[in-house]
């Protein structure tokens, strides 16, 4: 059976999109059209309210933890250099969807440009695959800092934590950037409407009316092996962080060792839980209905950057005491 093409499946969200398909060569689009929640257009305004409420969390919430960290002295140390580099991370994974987003919702500003959808593409993928890589550090850090305390300011120098940055950045970079170079490519000969609230990968891809069975298995690839192996290696870490945590004689001792990792632990499942579970239904729940798939794929982005700065402001005493600080300064 002969299948539906993928303009008339959503065509039926917006038909005075229809004469424009009828008319327009799709082959090098020069502007493509979201539709922000198919489905869910008449509550844009209400689903809005959360969504900004978790991005102003998000922006106030980071720009928190890098100030402090800056101004306090005693902070100036891996982890919480790491822990600034997640702040910025988040601050550009938030930011590069939300604003159009919620021009969608607001005004009803529907088009990106076509060189501003793969931009933001870009940052998107660029700056997960640097949070999963962040996360990887972390749990570096820490399992020297359990494991071998008496060598982590030998091990973990400030060059050294400046090199493994650039290596994240680096890594994420390079990793995403066959993906736009190759979409720049495809000819869009089907539609330019995207059901989609921003320009994810998957939903780019299904516009291409050429063989795009190379960037799926690519896309794959880089979503179990850069998932997959920051896992591993973040699960081979707290393993042995275990392991010293129950050697240790007390009980106290033993508590106040885990309670350095909690929230570490915490971030890490509060970013691969929704990542995973998005990517993985985007491709194997195809009965599912489209405005979940959009729902899922923006809160995941939207979570854990409110979420971590949360986390950390809470679980982390330093942190937590420089911020009562501030407040109380300003209170008197």
């Amino acid at each position: 059976m002969q299948e539906t093409p993928f303009c008339l499946r959503v065509g039926h969200l917006t038909p005075y999109f229809m004469s424009d398909y009828n008319t327009t060569d799709f082959a090098n689009p020069s502007t493509f059209i979201l539709l922000g929640i198919p489905g869910l257009e008449a509550a844009h305004v209400w689903i809005s309210i959360p969504f900004c409420t978790m991005y102003a969390i998000a922006i106030l919430g980071n720009f928190s933890i890098l100030f402090i960290v800056k101004m306090e002295p005693s902070l100036h140390e891996p982890m919480y250099y790491f822990l600034c580099m997640l702040a910025v991370t988040d601050l550009v994974l938030s930011t590069s969807i939300l604003p159009k987003t919620l021009s969608i919702f607001w005004f009803n500003s529907r088009e990106i440009n076509f060189s501003a959808c793969l931009t933001q593409m870009y940052f998107l993928h660029c700056f997960l695959v640097m949070e999963s890589g962040i996360f990887v550090a972390m749990a570096f850090d820490r399992y020297v800092a359990i494991c071998d305390p008496l060598r982590h300011s030998i091990i973990l120098t400030n060059p050294l934590v400046a090199k493994i940055g650039l290596a994240v950045a680096l890594r994420g970079g390079m990793l995403v950037l066959p993906f736009i170079l190759v979409a720049r490519q495809w000819p869009y000969c089907r539609t330019n409407i995207i059901p989609h609230s921003y320009c994810e990968h998957m939903a780019v891809v299904k516009l291409a009316c050429t063989e795009v069975r190379v960037s799926n298995y690519y896309s794959l690839c880089v979503l179990f092996c850069v998932m997959g192996l920051d896992l591993f290696f973040i699960a081979v870490s707290y393993t042995q962080i275990l392991r010293a945590i129950f050697s240790l004689p007390t009980k106290d001792a033993r508590l106040k060792t885990s309670g350095t990792c909690g929230s570490h632990l915490c971030a890490i499942l509060a970013f691969y839980i929704p990542c995973l579970f998005s990517a993985l239904t985007y491709r194997l729940g195809k009965n599912m209905a489209l405005h979940f798939h959009v729902l899922i794929g923006s809160i995941y982005l939207l979570m854990p950057p409110m979420l971590n700065p949360i986390i950390y402001g809470v679980r982390t005493k330093q942190i937590r005491n420089r911020l009562l600080r501030l407040f109380t300064h300003k209170g008197t």
